[in-house]
């Protein structure tokens, strides 16, 4: 096999239709942009945030206080969009004007600030006079607020906006002895500056556009806590009120982006196949792995999602760091040290707080920082910390980096203990929950909304409670540190974890599993009373080596029943069961990086038949998102001929742990695993959307390397075309189609 299709290297440029009238979203660093196309909305969540605060209400714009009209939008890379517009047909001056006599370009990049270019072209045949209003206003509201999580009774105070010459000023001073401010810098000053409610300001720009002339508005956002910039500001930033240098900054600041584009993209596996399709969602999801990335003073993570969720979860980033080795391994081993810095130091009801735990969720705004929410960081999740053992594990093994693991050390002594000693209240062996936080989540697994552990009569569980697949990732946990102890020549800690995880798959066949057979309860209340729901979580189980064998056939089965099986994807609860509602957060919608679980499981167990089942569903549900990009969920109904799935109405898009699961499928399609320096491919399989598939810069095993893979007559072939380093490559074919028993 031979690259055929490498005409154009990630990270260059691309155009990837984001829908007429739909929302724009770019991030870079901490700052983030949501906003309308039409530059109208209503959008509720519309905006420009700055470290969990909303600087900016988005930006409005009019015409002679007309609306316009979408023609498209697009966006480019992860921070850089364009939105064309034109006018309807309308009387501008006393003088009709036909529709689709005017075009407008908006360009938007998202950089240290927010910049943005107005191109105005009249194809109109007489020159027109015409006003070009931008409406901006800053209600400096916490994530929290506009999530509609928190009602605050009390609020900092707002200062008079500040227009003067080319500059706008929004000021406030919060209740956590902070100043915000945001400056926004036109290219001139504004005709007129009209004030508006709730604060806005009307930019009123008198602009003469002659026929077939390009004229051009340029703007900056800036938000600025405690007096510093977002980013550090340089002399470059400092721009005189003059068109040529806006433009000129605007144009370096393009580049300069797309330089940093590149730049990851080289540092990342280069995934190439016959399928543009394909193709096209690897890219999008390469740039949105970029984009969530994002420093802190702390380190380098990768944040879990836009918009609700730009913030550091420790469950999501260890699971997108292990769906993310095939395309950059520093995406995990950054978030894996990131978190060990914030790791539990004392025993804090406030912010359900342990020695050694890992948190569940870090905010730096107003509502964190005066105290009135316990996120700083918080740590209410079962399993963080599991999740932090298993990528750490992952990870290792996957780089085969010791001094990796070696910096590591401590902490992973300090998370197997906060296992030992907290995590199992009761000791019981098996993990529960309950939170001691007053503002802290009731439920505290992966499915953490306040519903979603519920009996078969539809009533909630009361703490402390144990999940069914906490106590999988558990087991596997506690083999992973025996592991990890071992080689970092700790023997004795090494057979204590082994030992823990004998006993507790013990326990847990015995309490759990009814006879070492098919039936399994999905958790144990505070009474030790068994729970009984048919759930996606017994799927994650499947990559644990918890269960015997008849359990494991049985929840397989189980899986891809139509009650579960949507058609574009598992749900995460049985259409049997009297709380299924396929539009709720947890009790019967869709989540990608829920199937991604699954499906390793699935590929440990050697159904490959059944991976792909869900693989083509996820691909398939997949077409209907603008570049691929699966969302962080959507709903369950079942699939409709010729429909796509139901978007979920306010899932964060992109979703770090949802946006990289093509690249854990595509492992485990290959098959790539590594042992020491070896690194397997087993058994691998192509979708029958992918005949040809080229990696390129496969960081692994401390090597890299080159592999080509070629579907034919029902068998994918794989070929090593190069390899650097101390790797042996085994390749395990295929050995039969369909079905294959479990091992």
């Amino acid at each position: 096999m031979t690259s055929r299709w490498r005409h154009e290297p990630i990270g260059g440029p691309r155009r990837l239709e984001v829908g007429n009238g739909g929302l724009i979203v770019l991030k870079d660093g901490p700052l983030f942009l949501v906003q309308p196309a039409d530059g109208r909305g209503p959008v509720h969540e519309a905006g420009l945030y700055y470290r969990d605060t909303r600087f900016l209400n988005g930006v409005g714009w009019w015409i002679e206080h007309e609306p316009l009209v979408v023609l498209s939008t697009a966006a480019y890379d992860a921070n850089r969009a364009q939105v064309d517009l034109t006018n309807p047909d309308m009387v501008i001056g006393g003088q009709h004007v036909a529709a689709h006599s005017l075009h407008f370009r908006m360009t938007f990049i998202v950089a240290d600030a927010l910049y943005v270019r107005i191109r105005q072209l009249n194809f109109a045949q007489v020159p027109l006079d015409v006003h070009l209003i931008l409406r901006l206003a800053s209600d400096y509201h916490d994530i929290f607020e506009v999530r509609g999580v928190v009602e605050r009774t009390a609020r900092g105070h707002h200062e008079a906006p500040d227009a003067r010459d080319n500059q706008l000023t929004f000021t406030y001073h919060g209740l956590d002895d902070h100043t915000r401010q945001t400056q926004v810098t036109f290219d001139r000053a504004p005709d007129h500056w009209v004030p508006g409610d709730n604060g806005a300001v009307d930019a009123v720009f008198f602009e003469t556009l002659p026929p077939r002339v390009k004229r051009y508005r340029y703007f900056t956002v800036r938000p600025m806590l405690l007096g510093q910039a977002a980013a550090p500001s340089g002399a470059e930033d400092r721009q005189p009120p003059s068109l040529e240098s806006f433009a000129r900054h605007f144009t370096l600041v393009a580049l300069k982006q797309a330089r940093a584009a590149r730049d990851w993209s080289d540092q990342c596996t280069v995934i190439e196949s016959d399928s543009r399709l394909y193709n096209n969602m690897i890219q999008q999801a390469t740039h949105d792995m970029r984009a969530l990335m994002t420093d802190y003073p702390e380190g380098r993570i990768i944040d879990a999602g836009i918009p609700w969720y730009v913030a550091p979860f420790g469950r999501d980033a260890a699971i997108a760091g292990i769906e993310t080795l095939m395309l950059n391994p520093a995406i995990a081993a950054d978030s894996i040290r990131f978190l060990a810095r914030l790791q539990g130091q004392a025993v804090n009801d406030w912010r359900d707080e342990e020695p050694g735990k890992i948190p569940h969720e870090y905010r730096q705004g107003e509502l964190a920082q005066a105290g009135e929410i316990p996120h700083t960081p918080y740590y209410g999740s079962i399993d963080s910390t599991l999740w932090w053992i298993i990528a750490l594990y992952e990870t290792w093994r996957f780089t085969g980096d010791m001094a990796f693991l070696r910096s590591l050390e401590e902490p992973l002594a300090k998370a197997v203990e906060w296992m030992r000693s907290y995590g199992d209240r009761d000791h019981d062996l098996f993990l529960e929950y309950q939170r001691r936080a007053p503002l802290g989540l009731v439920n505290q697994g992966w499915k953490d909304s306040f519903d979603s552990v519920m009996d078969e009569a539809g009533r909630l569980a009361k703490p402390p409670i144990a999940l069914v697949e906490v106590q999988g990732y558990a087991y596997y946990a506690w083999r992973a540190a025996a592991e990890l102890f071992r080689r970092l020549g700790r023997t004795d800690d090494a057979l204590r974890c082994h030992n823990a995880a004998r006993a507790l798959k013990a326990a847990f066949l015995k309490t759990f599993v009814k006879n070492h057979g098919p039936e399994i309860i999905y958790a144990l209340d505070g009474a030790k009373q068994p729970i009984r729901a048919v759930t996606s979580n017994e799927g994650h189980l499947l990559f644990t080596g918890i269960l015997p064998a008849p359990t494991v056939r049985a929840i397989i089965r189980r899986l891809l029943h139509p009650d579960m099986l949507s058609g574009y994807g598992v749900r995460t609860l049985s259409q049997t069961m009297p709380y299924y509602n396929p539009m709720s957060y947890h009790n019967g919608s869709v989540w990608p990086h829920d199937n991604a679980i699954i499906a390793w499981g699935l590929k440990r167990q050697g159904a490959v038949h059944e991976l792909m089942t869900i693989s083509h569903q996820l691909w398939e549900a997949s077409q209907y998102f603008p570049s691929g990009r699966l969302p962080e969920l959507y709903c369950g109904f079942t699939r409709r001929a010729g429909a796509g799935p139901v978007e979920y109405p306010v899932a964060c898009n992109p979703q770090a742990w949802a946006a990289a699961v093509p690249f854990f499928l595509l492992q485990l399609w290959l098959g790539i695993s590594v042992r020491g320096h070896e690194v397997h491919i087993q058994e691998p399989s192509l979708p029958p959307w992918i005949n040809e598939l080229y990696l390129d810069r496969l960081r692994i095993a401390g090597g890299e390397l080159t592999l080509e893979f070629a579907r034919g007559r029902g068998v994918t072939f794989a070929n090593v075309i190069r390899r650097e380093g101390p790797i042996e490559v085994i390749i395990e074919p295929v050995k039969r189609n369909g079905h294959v028993p479990a091992r």
